[in-house]
């Protein structure tokens, strides 16, 4: 998988395809990923994200960094684009590993290849996935997040929250109805709706990092964060309710991942969203990963 991302980078053209800027701050993400195409174009294709700091106000790389160095992230179609992460992606053993934890009709509609640079990979601050992929009746989405190097205290290992997968989905990041049914073109595309459920408690650190989080012993940890260290080839698996985030990366040393997100099908009474952002082409559906839809993709690909 590293070794597929480099050739991917290495046949971009971020002059061409002028990239989008990443940010999970929230302001950021209602501001900057909710006035381009670029990232809503993005569900079944590849396309490359970098650091908020790394481009000017054109979206081109700052000379002082390479095309490499100022990724933030590629996305959101390479399980559906690309053979090497297709490969993985709707292999036997993330099926399987999906239908032990109880999913019965899994589809998926996102991945990302993360890679929290070395000295300057940003921090992704606390959220729940379920926000971002949003299904009905029910919340149904995890994320299977995949170690590529070692991911420890000093590179910017994930933290989450423990028992927060029992709390309610607080917010969703929509299609703003203003912009694409109201017509304003002025509007963002995106923004953030709170739902409203009074069981939910209010979690004031939602899209933010708690204070002294700079000293993750008495900043995180008293929020009820807890670390999770873990080597390359671990995978950790992410209920869509649960707090997580990750500080930045200000060492010297690699931390990149490769995560996938799936949501339970129509075939379990499970709608995805209209209003998500992430929409794929008119006709074109999330890939299966029912074994009875793995057969039948494997027996018409037999010559």
């Amino acid at each position: 998988m590293k070794a597929r991302m480099e050739e991917l980078v290495d046949a971009w053209d971020p002059q061409a395809e002028k990239p989008g800027k990443f940010s999970t701050d929230v302001k950021y993400q209602m501001q900057m990923q909710g006035a381009s195409d670029y990232f809503l174009d993005s569900a079944d294709r590849i396309h490359f994200f970098i650091e908020k700091d790394a481009g000017d106000e054109d979206g081109k790389i700052k000379n002082s960094l390479s095309k490499a160095r100022s990724l933030n992230k590629v996305g959101h179609g390479l399980h559906v684009a690309d053979p090497v992460f297709r490969e993985y992606s709707q292999s036997s053993k993330v099926a399987d590993l999906v239908e032990e934890l109880g999913y019965r009709d899994p589809v998926l509609p996102q991945s990302m290849y993360i890679f929290k640079q070395p000295v300057t990979g940003s921090e992704v601050t606390s959220h729940q996935d379920s926000s971002f992929l949003h299904t009905t009746p029910r919340p149904t989405c995890m994320g299977l997040w995949l170690a590529l190097d070692d991911a420890t205290l000093e590179n910017g290992c994930l933290w989450a929250r423990p028992g927060s997968h029992l709390e309610a989905v607080r917010r969703v990041f929509v299609r703003n109805p203003e912009y694409f049914e109201g017509g304003n073109r002025k509007a963002t595309q995106l923004v953030f709706e709170n739902l409203d459920d009074s069981k939910a408690p209010a979690w004031e650190w939602e899209g933010k990092m708690p204070d002294g989080f700079e000293a993750p012993s008495s900043g995180l940890r008293e929020k009820g964060f807890k670390a999770l260290e873990c080597e390359a080839g671990d995978l950790v698996v992410i209920h869509g309710q649960v707090d997580h985030l990750s500080l930045a990366n200000t060492s010297a040393k690699p931390r990149e991942t490769f995560q996938l997100h799936l949501v339970e099908g129509p075939g379990e009474g499970i709608t995805w969203s209209p209003r998500n952002w992430l929409q794929y082409p008119t006709g074109k559906t999330f890939p299966s990963l029912r074994p009875s839809a793995r057969k039948r993709k494997a027996e018409d690909s037999d010559p």
